[in-house]
């Protein structure tokens, strides 16, 4: 799993971004969640991701190539916000308006990336960590 934000977004969408994208991955792939744990006091504490999720960051030339390039691979799963989803005010009119959008016309804040550790690292290896 990788997750790659947009290196111009401003941090509040970069934080939001990075959420929606975390939220799609646990939804999708119910393996990366761990089981709940309980703290000495036994408190309950639910799962989270258990495995590390590098948080990369790519222009937005790169985001739209990359997402294109991960598509196309076998066993690779693709998770994207993008700026008509950002500008929406329902998920509804998110919907609407992304039918009515060509693919080239889309411009994206960010990628969740979920396949072989290979595939995944041969994609997003040259991408520099979001600091």
């Amino acid at each position: 799993m990788v997750v790659v934000i947009a290196a111009d977004a401003p941090v509040g969408v970069a934080l939001n971004t990075a959420a929606l994208l975390g939220v799609a991955l646990g939804h999708h792939h119910d393996e990366v969640v761990g089981h709940d744990t309980v703290d000495a006091t036994g408190n309950p504490h639910t799962g989270m991701c258990a495995h590390p999720i590098p948080v990369l960051r790519a222009s937005a030339e790169q985001l739209h190539d990359l997402r294109t390039q991960a598509a196309a691979r076998d066993g690779v799963t693709v998770h994207d916000m993008n700026q008509v989803a950002q500008r929406s005010r329902t998920y509804d009119q998110m919907s609407a308006t992304l039918s009515g959008t060509k693919a080239e016309d889309i411009e994206y804040l960010g990628l969740a990336l979920y396949g072989p550790r290979p595939t995944v690292d041969s994609l997003t290896g040259a991408l520099p960590l979001y600091r």
